[in-house]
Parts: C-alpha cells; sequence; structure tokens
C-alpha cells in the first residue's frame, strides 16, 4: 500500500512538473510608439492580409507570365464498343470474283458443279452488305502542344504586371498608415489618461488633506458641520471619478492590445511619456507645397489604378488585331478484336501547324468595349484632380485644427495654474478666518474642471498632430 501511493504521487509530481512546463509564462512587453507600431505590422489582421494580397499578386504575375510559355496537355480516350458499328457497303467485288471462277471451270465442292458466274444473294435486295469497319477495342493516348506567338493580350499583360503587383504593395502600405494611426491614436489615449488619473489622484490627495484639516476644525469649534458635509461630498465624488477613470485606463490598454493584434491578457507597458511627445506650432507648415499630395498613398492607389485601366484599354484594343499561334499534336491509336491483343497494332498519328485568328465583325462589341475603357480612363483621371483638391482641403483643415489645439492647449495650462493659485489663496484666506469654506470650495472645484478641460485639450492636440502628420504624408 506505501508503494503504491509513493508511485500516484510520482506521478502526479511529474504531470505537475510537466503542466507547469507547458503552461505559458506571462511575459511583460516594454514598448514605445514605434515598438507597438512594428508589433502591429507583424499581427495586426487588416496587415496581414494585405501582406498576403501581395503574395497573391505576385502569383498573379506568375500566372500572366505562364501563359506565354508553351502548353502541353496529354489526353487518353479508351473504347470497348458492345456493339460494333456497321454500314451498308455496296458488293463490288462478288460478280468479278465469280465470274472469274466460271470461266475457269471451277467446280463447287459441295454440288459437284462448276460455280455460277452469278454470285448468291446474301438476303438483301441492293446487293449491299452490311460491314464494320470499328474494332471491338479502342485506346487512343495523344498529346497536344501549343505556343502563343502574338496575341496582344498577352503583350499587354506582360506591360502590366508589374503595376498590377504594384497596386497591392501600395495597398498594403496604405494598410500600415491606417494601422500606424489608429495605434498612435491609441498609445496617446492611454497616456493621457494615465495622466488623467494622476491629476485626479493629486486632487484627492490635496482635498484629503483638507477634510481632514476641516474636521480637525469642526471638533475645535471653529467651522461649521456643513462645511465638513460639504468637502467631504466633494471628495467621494472625486474618489468616484478616480475610479472610473482607472477602469477607464484599463479598457484604453485593452483598445491599444486591440489595435495592435495583441491578447488582451498579456502585459503591457508603455515606454514613452508625454513629456517625450513634442508639440511644436512648427510642424504645422505654413506653406503648402502643390505636389504635397503625391506624398499621399490614397494619391499613389489612384494612380496606379489609372495606369491599369490604361493597360486595360489597349489590351481592349488589341481585341481587333489577329492572333497566331503554334500547334502540334502526337496520337497513338491501338485497335483489335481482343483485349489481350489491343497493344498489337499501333497507328499513330503526328502533325503541327498554325493557328490564325482575324476578327471580321463581331457585332460592334470590341468598339463599344473600347469606348467603355476610354471612359473609364477618363474617370480615373477625374479622381485624380479630385484627389489633389481633397488633399489640399484635408491639409488646410488639420493644420489649423492643430494649431487651434495648441493654442487652446496653452490656455488651458495657464487656467490651471490660475485656478491652482485662487484654490491657494483660498485656502490661505481661509485658514486666516478671513474667506469662507464656499469660496475653497467653489476653487477646488475649478481646479477639477481646469485639469479635466486640459486633459481633453492635451488629447485634441496629440490626435490633431497625428492627423497634420497623416495629411502632410508624413507617416508612411
Amino acid at each position: 500500500m506505501r508503494n503504491t501511493v509513493f508511485i500516484m504521487a510520482l506521478f502526479c509530481a511529474v504531470a505537475v512538473n510537466g503542466y507547469a512546463q507547458q503552461a505559458p509564462r506571462d511575459t511583460t512587453y516594454n514598448f514605445s510608439i514605434q515598438d507597438c507600431v512594428n508589433y502591429a505590422y507583424q499581427h495586426q489582421h487588416d496587415v496581414a492580409n494585405a501582406a498576403l494580397d501581395v503574395k497573391s499578386a505576385g502569383y498573379k504575375v506568375q500566372e500572366t507570365i505562364g501563359q506565354g510559355l508553351p502548353q502541353i496537355s496529354g489526353s487518353a480516350t479508351f473504347q470497348d464498343y458492345v456493339k460494333t458499328p456497321n454500314i451498308l457497303f455496296p458488293d463490288v467485288f462478288s460478280g468479278p470474283v465469280y465470274g472469274v471462277l466460271n470461266q475457269q471451270k471451277v467446280v463447287n465442292s459441295a454440288t459437284g458443279q462448276v460455280i455460277s458466274a452469278t454470285p448468291p444473294t446474301n438476303g438483301s435486295s441492293s446487293g449491299e452488305s452490311k460491314v464494320s469497319f470499328t474494332q471491338k477495342y479502342n485506346l487512343a493516348p495523344g498529346i497536344n502542344i501549343s505556343q502563343i506567338i502574338f496575341d496582344p493580350n498577352y503583350i499587354v499583360g506582360l506591360q502590366a504586371r508589374k503595376t498590377y503587383k504594384q497596386l497591392y504593395e501600395r495597398s498594403y502600405t496604405r494598410s500600415k498608415i491606417e494601422v500606424n494611426v489608429s495605434v498612435t491614436k491609441a498609445y496617446y489615449q492611454v497616456l493621457v489618461s494615465a495622466e488623467h488619473l494622476r491629476l485626479l489622484q493629486a486632487d484627492i490627495d490635496q482635498l484629503k488633506q483638507q477634510m481632514d484639516e476641516t474636521a480637525a476644525r469642526n471638533k475645535q469649534g471653529f467651522v461649521e458641520k456643513i462645511d465638513v458635509d460639504r468637502i467631504t461630498y466633494q471628495y467621494n465624488s472625486l474618489v468616484t471619478t478616480r475610479e472610473n477613470t482607472a477602469r477607464l485606463l484599463v479598457l484604453n490598454y485593452e483598445l491599444l492590445k486591440f489595435q495592435i493584434g495583441m491578447p488582451i491578457d498579456q502585459n503591457l507597458t508603455l515606454t514613452n511619456k508625454l513629456v517625450d511627445i513634442k508639440l511644436e506650432a512648427a510642424t504645422a507648415d505654413p506653406t503648402i507645397d502643390t505636389a504635397v499630395y503625391r506624398n499621399r498613398i490614397e494619391y499613389n492607389l489612384l494612380e496606379t489604378q489609372k495606369r491599369l485601366d490604361e493597360y486595360n484599354l489597349k489590351s481592349t484594343k488589341g481585341q481587333f488585331l489577329p492572333k497566331l499561334l503554334a500547334v502540334g499534336n502526337y496520337a497513338a491509336s491501338f485497335q483489335s478484336n481482343s483485349f489481350s491483343g489491343l497493344y498489337n497494332t499501333n497507328l499513330p498519328s503526328a502533325y503541327i501547324g498554325l493557328t490564325l485568328s482575324v476578327p471580321i465583325f463581331t457585332g460592334f462589341q470590341h468598339l463599344n468595349q473600347v469606348r467603355q475603357s476610354q471612359i473609364t480612363v477618363l474617370k480615373a483621371q477625374n479622381d485624380l484632380d479630385d484627389m489633389q483638391k481633397t488633399v489640399n482641403l484635408q491639409i488646410s483643415q488639420s493644420k489649423i485644427a492643430y494649431i487651434n489645439g495648441l493654442q487652446t492647449l496653452n490656455d488651458q495650462k495657464l487656467n490651471r495654474a490660475l485656478a491652482q493659485e485662487v484654490l491657494r489663496v483660498s485656502k490661505i484666506k481661509y485658514e486666516q478666518g478671513v474667506g469662507s469654506s464656499i469660496e475653497v470650495t467653489q476653487a477646488q472645484t475649478a481646479v477639477e474642471d481646469a485639469d479635466n478641460t486640459y486633459i481633453q485639450g492635451l488629447y485634441d492636440a496629440l490626435v490633431s498632430k497625428v492627423d497634420l502628420d497623416k495629411a502632410y504624408g508624413r507617416i508612411q
């Protein structure tokens, strides 16, 4: 019994040790903004799918090139005629043969008479006989070869292959830019939420000290109970706000993890601080380069699409031109009335040649297809022109939003300093007996409002900076 318990304990220890080795260890990621962006490039599903599209486009290019290589196909046909087909064949041999036999006085051994010059009938009034030219077993293996010599569509396809792949490469770049923007904004949201939580805690610590002092003075009879209740109410409200902000910070972390494609149960620590982010007015260049839209991936995508539309127009026009193919075929033919002797007789055949296809009249289909393709190219040019105007407008809007955000943020910083000074003076006056608790409470409320306004202005300024960089095409 003791040995059994020992063995069971040993197995349990081994099992627990194996599970501990297989269980994933908690990993803490210390990421800067760029680290988060790089991680998203590897794990975010939109970027991953765009990368797969680029790979698929490469295979599509290889498919297009392969159309110009020799096309070889094999075939084999086996037939077992349960009943072979017959045709009625006129009897053109019996008459002359029997005439010669009669002239030579050949005797029929069965009757002992000279064979008649008239052949016997076979039941057909027309003198025709049923004849089959088909063997019961037939096997026909073969091989076909074709090679494009001249095909306008293939030539245009070769010319457009790089542009086709470039379209997906630029789509991949656009996906990376969108992810970069989303991740950066989510990163800033976490930093701002953490800063908000820090300011709330500072206000709570300050208010807690004030609440304790007021309660002590109430016990000494210097202040009324309503003053204690008023500041206690304000303290409790601020604590609730801090708890809500703390939960919101956790949610913002999870949102950032989602944006970069990281499981939300992983540990993520941000290494960048708000002080590391430079918000400078110089970032908003007052001048707009007339060709700045060429830095935008959206414009580059439209350019690429237009080139593809132009190639499609060339391909459509090529339908008026002839096509020339080189063809070749080799086939073997095995025939026999017995399956065992099927391979005894082989009747091979082979040929090489050219196939020329010349369009003569297609009911004006090709002409109308060309006109449709021309309209598509014109629409693509209109989209390019419109994108130039859109980019210029977005730059103007983003620049104004960023400058206004900086100005507002600077004003909010000043207002915070003023609110803190008003609170400090109000507390001094209250302690000296020349001020009221209501003034202190109002000053404290003003500080809290200034902090909230500052936090919102800080996030707005950071977001407008990202939008401005995107508008200028600085994010690639």
